[in-house]
């Protein structure tokens, strides 16, 4: 080779060139420093940094000189790509700092990743705040459900109080208001003088005097079922000589409806063992709720037959009758069918409650069927005794 120092050159041209020297001082690309292997090491380590462990990816290197042209990419990255609705497409931008000495000898350089299935992913990241979100929602509904709840059945108390103490008062101011008149009356000396009305206005305070007891008798049962301390003094019964009695004592209440009572006691069995201070008040409670609400020509019949192990009393009415609402809360306490036009039913509205506490009490059952206009049916099953002790 000649020496270079001897070494001439053609005129304009110079050793070494302009462009090769750019391309000497000129800092290698992306693709040039690293392989593919070293770049998704890197991208992985940079999600794990931000707590992203086990986040799929994909990237692809391009450079503005020619964007149709991957300089570095990884395996499915054209895949994942064309889908933009379900997967998250990121940029990334590298070009030297603006001033910098290689501010225009490196192309701009474009990183593309492409996050596969980001709703997924978004979703599993967010599944305990989902979760805590929702656990929360549901207390709040609850507390307000509660809230909202507790605050109408306070209402429906204070209106069931109310109701009480008014139909309390009249229960006991009528009967005042009797015995009152029967005494100013006993006052009186022509009825002083007359041996017959002594008798009757005496009969009238002794009449009333029973009903204020019976009240009163109610109201103190009601006590006793909310302390839930009823206790039962059970003898060996018939019930079929029981309701007897007890429809002897209706026999005017009937005549003041024009009524008629019709007794089918075709039960073979009607052996029991049951309180009979209770099961009398279950029998007659629901007698006088079928003379209460009835109409003229009243006509009740109880009637009784026995099931395997059971004897099953039937009282049955031409009464009324009663909605589907009202029987879904018959046996509530205080609870009061509305009457339509008739205005002269008194009461608490403890009598069925107190009749389904003494069923409840004996291990029976109770129904009840009814029909507006068409009268109403209760049913009522005690357990036998099967075999007859000697009385």
């Amino acid at each position: 080779m000649p020496s270079l120092k001897t070494f001439r050159t053609r005129p304009g041209f110079s050793f070494p060139s302009e462009q090769y020297s750019l391309d000497l001082n000129r800092p290698p690309t992306i693709a040039q420093k690293f392989a593919e292997s070293e770049v998704n090491d890197k991208l992985r380590k940079s999600f794990a940094d931000q707590g992203l462990h086990d986040i799929a990816f994909e990237f692809a290197i391009t450079s503005n000189v020619n964007l149709l042209s991957y300089e570095l990419k990884s395996r499915n990255f054209l895949q994942e790509a064309e889908d933009t609705v379900n997967n998250l497409v990121l940029y990334y931008i590298f070009q030297p700092p603006s001033g910098s000495d290689y501010e225009n000898l490196v192309p701009e350089e474009i990183m593309t990743v492409v996050v596969p299935n980001i709703n997924t992913i978004v979703l599993r990241e967010m599944r305990w705040m989902i979760v805590g979100a929702i656990f929360f929602t549901l207390m709040i509904i609850t507390a307000f459900y509660v809230t909202v709840n507790a605050l109408l059945r306070q209402k429906k108390l204070s209106e069931i109080k109310n109701d009480f103490i008014n139909n309390m008062t009249h229960e006991f101011k009528t009967p005042l208001a009797t015995i009152s008149l029967a005494v100013d009356a006993l006052r009186n000396d022509k009825v002083v003088s007359d041996r017959n009305k002594m008798e009757y206005f005496s009969g009238i305070i002794k009449e009333e005097n029973k009903r204020m007891n019976k009240h009163v008798e109610t109201i103190l049962q009601a006590a006793v079922m909310d302390r839930q301390e009823i206790s039962l003094n059970k003898w060996p019964i018939h019930v079929h000589e029981l309701i007897e009695e007890i429809m002897d004592n209706y026999i005017l209440q009937l005549e003041e409806k024009h009524g008629l009572a019709e007794l089918q006691l075709e039960a073979k069995l009607d052996y029991v063992e049951v309180d009979p201070v209770h099961f009398r008040n279950l029998i007659s409670n629901l007698v006088d709720n079928a003379v209460k609400y009835s109409k003229e020509n009243l006509f009740l019949r109880i009637s009784t037959h026995n099931t395997n192990k059971n004897i099953v009393i039937r009282v049955e009415d031409n009464g009324i009758g009663m909605s589907k609402e009202t029987l879904k809360r018959i046996f509530e306490k205080f609870y009061r069918a509305h009457t339509g036009n008739i205005h002269n039913v008194k009461g608490f509205g403890l009598g069925l409650s107190y009749v389904k506490t003494i069923v409840d009490a004996h291990h029976g059952k109770i129904k009840v069927e009814s029909t507006i206009g068409k009268g109403s049916a209760f049913t009522v099953e005690i357990p036998l005794i099967r075999k007859e002790d000697p009385v």
